[in-house]
This record gives C-alpha cells, sequence and structure tokens, in this order.
C-alpha cells in the first residue's frame, strides 16, 4: 500500500505520517511544502506520477483564520483551486483522494450541530476557502473522502490547548469565549481514524465525513477541563463572542454530526491522554 501526504510535517500531518509509517505493508511518503507546492500543479502532477500511490493525504492548508481576511486570494489559492491540481493528479494514477475541510463551512446558526449532507454557509473568507476546495472536489476528483474535523489540538504545531496551557500558568485571571460550541479534536485520534478508514473500506467512492472526537463544549468549557488537568489556579472568566472581536467572524455552533462512521472517544478522555504522554 503506497501512500502520498502533502503537509507532512504540519500538527496533524506529522501525526498521520506517524500512525501510518509503523503499519507492516504501508509505505507513506510525505512532502513538505517546499518539497511539493500543492498550488503548482507541474509539481504535484510530478510528484504523484513519481510515487504512483493508492491514497493520496492532503493534510496542506493555509489556516490561518483571521489571516486569511486579509489574504483571501493566498487563502483561496491554497485551500480551494490547488484542490483541482491534487483532483487532477489522483485521477491520472488512480489515488483516492483524502482530505481534510472544517466545520467553518457552516454558519453555525443551527444548534443542534450539522449533518455531513446539510447546507453549507461560511461566515468567514477561511469557511469560503475550504468549501471552495471541497467543491473542487467533487466537481474533479473520481474518488474521495473529504474529512469535515474541528477544534484540533496536538503535539506538533500551535493550538488551543497549549495556548491555554501557557495562560492558565502565568496568568491570575483570564477570558475565554463561552458562546461558541463545537467539538475539541485530538489530531492523533484523527490520524488513527485514517488507518481505521483505509483498512475497513470506508476510503473508497466518493464520500463527505464528519470526524471529531465524541462530545461537546464551549471555549470556556474547553479551557476549564484544561485547568483541572494541569493544576492551575487561574481563574477562568467566561465571555461573550462581541468582547473578544477577531478579524474573522466564528460560527457559534460548530458541531460536526456524525452519521457515517464508528464514533471516537470522547474529548475529555483524550485530552487526559494528551497530557500524559
Amino acid at each position: 500500500m503506497k501512500i502520498v501526504l502533502f503537509g507532512a510535517s504540519g500538527m496533524l500531518g506529522s501525526d498521520i505520517t506517524n500512525v501510518l509509517s509503523v503499519v507492516p505493508d504501508f509505505e507513506v511518503r510525505g512532502f513538505d511544502s517546499h518539497e511539493v507546492d500543492i498550488t503548482n500543479t507541474s509539481q504535484v502532477l510530478e510528484a504523484l506520477h513519481i510515487e504512483k500511490p493508492n491514497y493520496v493525504v492532503n493534510c496542506a492548508a493555509y489556516t490561518n483564520v483571521d489571516g486569511a481576511e486579509e489574504e483571501e486570494e493566498m487563502a483561496m489559492k491554497v485551500n480551494g483551486y490547488s484542490l483541482h491540481n491534487i483532483s487532477e493528479a489522483c485521477n491520472e494514477v488512480d489515488a483516492h483522494l483524502i482530505h481534510f475541510s472544517t466545520d467553518y463551512v457552516f454558519n453555525g446558526r443551527n444548534s443542534e450541530g450539522y449533518k455531513e449532507d446539510d447546507q453549507t454557509d461560511p461566515i468567514n473568507t477561511y469557511g469560503r476557502s475550504k468549501l471552495q476546495g471541497e467543491e473542487e472536489i467533487t466537481r474533479y476528483c473520481k474518488n474521495y473522502s473529504i474529512i469535515r474535523t474541528s477544534w484540533l489540538f496536538g503535539k506538533n504545531g500551535k493550538n488551543f490547548v497549549e495556548t491555554m496551557r501557557n495562560l492558565l500558568l502565568e496568568k491570575d485571571e483570564i477570558k475565554v469565549v463561552g458562546d461558541q460550541v463545537g467539538s475539541p479534536t485530538n489530531t492523533h485520534d484523527l490520524a488513527e481514524s485514517i488507518l481505521d478508514m483505509i483498512q475497513n473500506g470506508f476510503a473508497q467512492g466518493k464520500n463527505i465525513y464528519h470526524r471529531t472526537n465524541a462530545g461537546t463544549c464551549s471555549w470556556y468549557e474547553f479551557a476549564g477541563e484544561i485547568k483541572k488537568i494541569i493544576g492551575a489556579e487561574c481563574a477562568i472568566l467566561p465571555c461573550s463572542s462581541d468582547e473578544f472581536p477577531r478579524p474573522a467572524k466564528r460560527p457559534s455552533c460548530s458541531i460536526l454530526l456524525n452519521t457515517k462512521l464508528p464514533h471516537l472517544r470522547d474529548w475529555k478522555i483524550s485530552l487526559v491522554d494528551y497530557f500524559s504522554k
């Protein structure tokens, strides 16, 4: 089994590389952005024609949600239009594309959460760029798995958990947004779920999946669990999104409802495990 992974050194990409590389009969070839620029059609085609993979896993992305408001062209190029290149290249070598999208393709107004086939309606540039990527895939790719996920945290990148850990240990009091709800997702758990999808036949055909750790919380509640685990004494106060303005609007409800795949473990259990390693 040959697997090519774009964005191999990122938070998610590094965990997927580590999980897949130890599987017998799996050969994983990871590319960083300096090796393959996914916005460059010839580089993508050359890499896939040389490697001839069974699966292409795309973790490469423009991930600065606020930065996308000022760098819209770059965000759309990386997250959106580049997926046309990748889709066409996958078709040429008969590879199945596994691509990661986001909860931000929804507007967040449905407090019950979103199923895989619910109407998309992004409210910020980042969400629009990721939706454009989905549309490029569904329009041009013959075989794909689009995986929408949310609130990622992992050992190999900047994330909410590490930011909160530092603040809680440094400050006496912090404010955290309490009116945005979603599902934290451990990148290691997500990586193991990709292995499960490949081995158990879910990564075939044309599908959109929702994949997060089980359970939901607000950012305020998320911070509270981190505080409890690390034993910090810092006070955490809830605040509204209006009290914490940012360049990009955030959806108030980012809950992704999984109706197609086995569920991952609860985010609280995964968070404890994250701090134990």
